[in-house]
């Protein structure tokens, strides 16, 4: 779970505020292992199982974040569900969906009525080609949600 940006425009660390939901929709979820990347802000994970990293390079975007968020995970780990702080309607049949359908393809997308959304699910063949931008610039299969 990306968490590191500065949220200026919010105002304040929307992560802490929106983060609990977050977490809460994950947990209801087929996710094994909740890996959240801070940044900018403190965060406490600790009462909901997800282990935390900090990420040094959070100001470089949020490219930079993903890495660090998949530069944590094990060698055994063959796929990655990206999602946001700051998306507190995250569905979890939105989160098995995409799980569900992982050999689909090494970029998968939710879909809200033909738009595409989070959460992202990227196979570890995707992983060294992380862009700046993050994983909205992949091309991804899109999966209706």
């Amino acid at each position: 779970m990306l968490a590191a940006g500065a949220a200026t425009r919010y105002g304040g660390p929307k992560q802490v505020e929106l983060l609990p939901a977050v977490l809460d929709a994950l947990g209801r979820s087929q996710i094994a292992e909740v890996v959240v990347v801070a940044g900018a802000h403190p965060l406490e994970v600790t009462a909901s199982g997800a282990r935390l990293i900090q990420c040094a390079a959070w100001a470089d975007g949020p490219g930079a974040s993903l890495r660090c968020g998949l530069a944590a995970l094990g060698e055994e780990i063959s796929h990655a569900l990206i999602v946001l702080a700051d998306g507190p309607t995250l569905d979890p049949r939105a989160v098995d969906r995409l799980l569900d359908r992982a050999a689909d393809g090494p970029v998968l997308a939710a879909s809200y009525d033909g738009v595409r959304s989070h959460p992202v699910l990227l196979a570890r063949s995707a992983w060294a080609a992380v862009p700046d931008e993050g994983g909205r610039a992949f091309e991804a299969e899109l999966v209706d949600c």
